[in-house]
């Protein structure tokens, strides 16, 4: 056989060879995503909207019908589902196995840009890739550092608009999530007898302030050779701005809202509370990207943590804290499985050294172990799949049948060089003797496995990985 000739004839390129197969193996693992399980579902994107003060019924006829009209044509797309809210309505797309989850999100934020219009104090779609119900990798609290702390409940705005978007620049996080707290709204109260004595209706000072509460464009003029824009101003940035709205004439007098009503910075009505030992608290949660690699976007998380703590939120004295790591369970897994991995290989050439009663040949066929495994990361990382327990156990499984090909061949040179033969042509010799029955064990164990790798539902997806570390550590 060719290859055996080439094999034996340059031992120094073949022994190249190797070391090729390793270090690129090597810088495979270093680049292939880490996680517990398979990913066993659908990607997905949820598609959010908020319309403050809308009913369910209101949020699904103006925005969530409206979505659904226009997303449900795009590629890809296996199944669509919707929910509505008093004041949200979330869309969820569930895409074929192997869609690209980028060009997906491209492809929805195109269509939803075609919805000709939204309710006019809706907020604009927020469109994430994951989906609603998706496990968190961490959960972090906000809490106090000394007495003179602000109180945490009341910064659910600074979470929002400081911490928010610092983690969710971390990449491979899809979604943060702020639970707990109150939001600050500027309030309106009323004074019912004065509003009844002006014969007022609150329909009619609801209606004054939400007409007033925006800048508009005035057009442009020329000034020489200058154009400038003119714009109106009324976008309300103080509670003394909602006042001096006239509500209407009376008499020839303008009626103003702080005639008959206070304007006030005050917190919205309190729909949940956040408890972490004892104490109200905001709870923060993490969502990462599907098939990012966990453990990367967990030390990228921390690092964002840590930033926070030492800068902004150690001025305020308060400090972000981890109380759940989903990575910790993952690595103890994943360590698991490595052991196993070890205890099997080393089970492996123990068993040799007891049959073989010789050191050299038993390190000769120990090397097709280390070998073949870490070869394999190659072919795992081309076929974008992740190193968790299934695809560790494939090696830890493919263990002890590579070493099967090694003993063989191993065997038959041995046996040549007991008739006399100088090791190359033993080697030579013994190889090709048995080459034919090697490659039909090789390939009776992939037939077996292979197939695997092409199913694309649900049970292919958890099974795969499996099925390439074991045909392609044979191979």
């Amino acid at each position: 056989m060719k290859l055996v000739d080439l094999s034996v004839k340059y031992p120094v390129s073949t022994t190249v060879g190797v070391f090729f197969v390793v270090l690129f193996g090597a810088l495979s693992l270093m680049e292939i995503p880490v996680q517990l399980t398979p990913d066993i579902t659908r990607p997905e994107i949820t598609v959010t909207t908020v319309w403050p003060g809308a009913s369910p019924q209101e949020v699904e006829r103006e925005i969530v019908d409206e979505q659904e009209e226009y997303v449900k044509s795009v590629e890809g797309l296996v199944r669509l589902t919707s929910e509505s809210f008093d004041s949200l309505g979330r869309v969820n797309l569930e895409f074929a196995v192997g869609v690209d989850i980028d060009a997906a999100l491209l492809k929805v934020s195109t269509k939803l840009d075609q919805v000709p219009a939204y309710p006019v104090d809706a907020d604009r779609p927020i469109i994430v890739s994951a989906s609603e119900n998706a496990q968190a990798i961490a959960w972090i609290v906000l809490r106090p550092l000394n007495e003179a702390a602000p109180e945490i409940p009341t910064l659910r705005n600074f979470a929002e608009d400081v911490i928010q978007p610092r983690l969710e620049r971390v990449e491979g996080i899809a979604k943060i999530n702020v639970y707990g707290g109150r939001e600050e709204e500027m309030q309106v109260v009323f004074d019912e007898m004065a509003v009844a004595a002006r014969r007022l209706t609150i329909r009619e000072i609801s209606r004054a302030l939400a007409e007033g509460n925006r800048n508009i464009s005035a057009g442009t003029f020329d000034e020489g050779k200058r154009r400038y824009i003119a714009r109106t101003q009324g976008e309300y940035l103080a509670p003394e701005d909602a006042e001096r709205v006239v509500v209407k004439y009376l008499d020839g007098s303008p009626i103003r809202v702080k005639d008959v009503a206070e304007s006030r910075y005050g917190f919205k009505k309190r729909e949940s509370t956040v408890r972490n030992q004892g104490a109200e608290t905001l709870a923060i949660n993490a969502i990462r990207q599907a098939g990012s690699n966990v453990l990367q976007v967990m030390a990228g998380l921390k690092e964002a943590i840590r930033d926070l703590n030492e800068t902004v939120l150690s001025d305020m004295g308060i400090e972000l804290e981890q109380v759940y790591d989903e990575t910790d369970y993952i690595v103890s897994a994943i360590g698991l499985v490595e052991q196993n991995l070890v205890v099997g290989g080393s089970l492996a050439i123990l068993v040799l050294l007891v049959f073989l009663r010789s050191l050299p040949p038993t390190l000769i066929v120990s090397l097709a172990i280390p070998i073949s495994i870490v070869g394999t990361f190659i072919m795992m990382l081309l076929f974008g799949r992740t190193l968790n327990v299934i695809s560790l156990a494939g090696c830890a499984f493919a263990a002890g049948m590579v070493v099967d090909n090694s003993i063989v061949v191993l065997d038959n040179i041995y046996r040549h060089a007991q008739m006399g033969e100088s090791r190359r042509e033993a080697a030579l010799t013994g190889t090709k003797e048995v080459w034919g029955a090697i490659l039909a064990s090789t390939l009776t164990t992939v037939a077996v496995f292979l197939p695997i790798i092409f199913v694309e539902e649900e049970a292919g997806q958890l099974f795969r990985d499996i099925a390439i570390a074991i045909s392609f550590s044979v191979v």
